[in-house]
C-alpha cells in the first residue's frame, strides 16, 4: 500500500496557474506538475494546479472570492546570500505586491512569504540576540551586514 502524500493547497480566486507560474520561475528544480481545466476546456480556464516548490508540492485551487489569504500561513525561503534575498524580494513583490515587517512580504496573490538570510539564525544564537532582533524589528527586507553589524 502505497504511503500517504501531503501537500498544500491554497484558494485563488482565478489566478492559481498564474500564480504557479511565477512560483516555479523563481526556484530552480520547481515545476507544474498537473493542470486540471475546468470541464477538462483550456479555454476555461484552471481548476486546479499541481506544482512543486524546493521540492514541496502544492496545489492552487481557483475558488472564487469566498476565501482570502492571511499572514497567519506563510511561505518561509531560507537564502544564503543578500543578492537572493534582494532577487526574491523583488520578484515577489512585483505587480502589486505589499512589504510588512521582519522578512515579511505578500505577493499580488494575497500569499505571504518569508525570505529569511540564513544568517539570521546563527546571528540570533550569540551572545547579541538583543541586538541582532532590535536591528530585525526595525526591518522591512532583512539586510544581512546591517545585522552582522547589530551583532558586533
Amino acid at each position: 500500500m502505497p504511503a500517504p502524500e501531503m501537500s498544500t493547497c491554497f484558494w485563488f480566486d482565478a489566478q492559481a496557474l498564474e500564480a504557479a507560474q511565477l512560483y516555479t520561475s523563481l526556484f530552480d528544480g520547481s515545476r507544474i506538475t498537473e493542470v486540471f481545466y475546468k470541464e477538462g476546456d483550456p479555454d476555461k480556464g484552471a481548476f486546479t494546479v499541481a506544482f512543486t516548490l524546493l521540492g514541496q508540492a502544492y496545489w492552487g485551487l481557483n475558488g472564487g472570492p469566498l476565501f482570502k489569504h492571511s499572514p497567519a500561513v506563510s511561505l518561509t525561503v531560507h537564502v544564503d546570500s543578500q543578492a537572493e534575498v534582494d532577487r526574491l524580494w523583488a520578484a515577489l513583490l512585483a505587480g502589486g505586491g505589499t512589504e510588512s515587517r521582519c522578512g515579511w512580504l505578500a505577493d499580488r496573490f494575497g500569499i505571504s512569504w518569508q525570505i529569511i538570510p540564513r544568517a539570521l539564525p546563527r546571528l540570533l544564537r550569540t551572545d547579541t540576540t538583543g541586538r541582532v532582533m532590535q536591528a530585525m524589528m526595525g526591518m522591512v527586507k532583512l539586510d544581512i551586514a546591517a545585522l552582522e553589524v547589530a551583532a558586533r
